[in-house]
């Protein structure tokens, strides 16, 4: 089983193990939960009674459904970057086409396959997290760094700002395509698919 990230929402740490797998049974019952009930229902006791830990373990980590939602969408976020290496690890080296397929690929797996998922993604969707956080600028700075290393290029802020501009783009125009049919309309990724290797072109050919 893999550690829980240490997600900035939680009171508490997880040390022992036993902890972080009761961590992760709440995390995942709030996934199923939300796909259930939606974020507007979701509440701890349900969250513990499907976890089966008392609501006291559920208070142990968080202060309320919110700062639960933000660690879902927190881990979300390392599983995501944990892919899209994988999938890189398998790509030509220095290939940013294929990165980028692997970037919007993976966030389409996730976004028809994860629990949870189509609400929190990595915190896009419901008001979770501090009042000013940018979810997609924790994005884009995560893919930047992880893909100016398998390009081997420094991330300078030029980079920054067009990585940031494809995720912004790719967010609105996945999203789109998940509104118009219930695995994303596959003309509208492929034209998101083109429009990011158009664009990234300018900077990364």
């Amino acid at each position: 089983m893999k550690p829980v990230p240490h997600a900035t929402s939680l009171r508490r740490a997880p040390v022992q193990r036993r902890s972080a797998e009761r961590l992760t049974r709440i995390l995942d019952a709030c996934a199923d939960l939300l796909d259930e009930v939606g974020y507007d229902a979701l509440s701890t006791r349900a969250v513990a009674l499907r976890a089966g830990v008392p609501i006291g373990s559920v208070y142990r980590f968080f202060g309320n459904k919110r700062a639960m939602a933000d660690a879902l969408a927190q881990r979300n976020l390392e599983r995501y970057t944990e892919r899209v290496n994988e999938r890189l690890g398998g790509a030509r080296p220095g290939d940013w086409r294929a990165a980028v397929d692997a970037v919007l690929d993976e966030y389409l797996a996730m976004k028809r396959t994860a629990p949870g998922f189509s609400l929190v993604d990595f915190g896009n969707q419901i008001p979770v997290g501090a009042r000013d956080g940018e979810p997609n600028h924790r994005v884009a700075d995560r893919l930047t760094d992880l893909l100016s290393a398998y390009l081997d290029r420094d991330p300078d802020d030029d980079m920054r700002r067009t990585f940031l501009i494809a995720v912004e783009t790719a967010d609105t125009l996945v999203h789109l395509s998940f509104r118009v049919a219930p695995e994303g309309d596959e003309k509208i990724i492929a034209e998101t698919r083109e429009l990011l290797r158009a664009y990234l072109a300018r900077v990364l050919d």
